[in-house]
């Protein structure tokens, strides 16, 4: 029998839940801000919060699968799933299998979200495909055929916004919003501007460049959230996906229990 799956990405800024059901349907997704220092309880009582939000049943979960960039977290959010369903979460690391021929001089350096992300891109799309997350940080990443051939980082928008506001005396925080016109005629507007078309031609760039170095790409997909709003003034065709990661731990999360259970 299919199981239903709890899919957990632990991010720096944001912890994002899935739930899929026993057809491989996301039931719910939600975002809760990472707490750096919760206790095991904390994390539960926020889980618990979630299946009521959503009406959804604990007691349903035959599995669930952990990836995080804040090890401080990670061991609480894992004991509290344990507590919850009775079964200790699949943790994305080493000794997971992904299907993916990864190219890296080191495995264990190359974030598990990118990797999951990866998994469900390239269960989904055509290759080469290049995909954007943009999250804290940006990454954008180039797979061909079933190989992650490697990627890029760079500061996210917001985290790039908040240096700027802070760095900078006279220039305020803002929210990331189209500006009126690409000539700004105040401060936050120049500001909005700056990051909105900015960072829409740093991802214009990039993949000008990704393609110059590899075969051009029959995908471009991005998740994240900050990603919608500089998307739409992209000159390439990208396709938005906010449900790719989780998507990705579904599938390494199949594809590592149905392993087991043949062994």
């Amino acid at each position: 029998m299919a199981a239903v799956v709890l899919t957990i990405d632990i991010d720096n800024s944001t912890t994002n839940v899935g739930l899929f059901d026993r057809n491989g349907k996301l039931c719910f997704r939600s975002g809760l801000t990472t707490s750096r220092n919760p206790t095991r309880d904390q994390c539960a009582i926020s889980l618990m919060n979630l299946f009521s939000l959503y009406h959804a049943d604990l007691r349903e979960v035959s599995g669930a699968v952990i990836s995080s960039v804040v090890p401080s977290v990670t061991a609480h959010m894992s004991g509290a799933v344990e507590v919850l369903t009775g079964k200790a979460p699949m943790l994305m690391g080493p000794g997971i299998k992904t299907g993916l021929n990864i190219k890296s001089d080191l495995h264990n350096q190359l974030g598990s979200d990118i990797v999951a992300c990866s998994v469900a891109a390239m269960d989904q799309y055509p290759t080469p495909i290049i995909i954007i997350d943009m999250g804290t940080a940006v990454t954008m990443s180039y797979l061909h055929d079933r190989t992650y051939e490697g990627c890029m980082i760079f500061p996210g928008v917001l985290v790039a916004l908040d240096a700027l506001s802070e760095r900078a005396a006279a220039l305020p925080h803002i929210s990331v919003e189209p500006p009126a016109s690409i000539f700004g005629h105040n401060t936050v507007d120049a500001m909005r501007s700056g990051v909105v078309y900015g960072n829409a031609s740093m991802i214009d760039g990039m993949i000008a460049r990704i393609e110059e170095n590899g075969q051009p790409a029959a995908t471009v997909v991005a998740t994240g959230d900050s990603a919608p709003e500089i998307l739409r003034f992209c000159k390439h065709a990208i396709t938005y996906n906010a449900d790719l990661l989780l998507q990705g731990l579904y599938l390494i999360y199949r594809k590592n229990a149905e392993g087991r259970r043949r062994s």
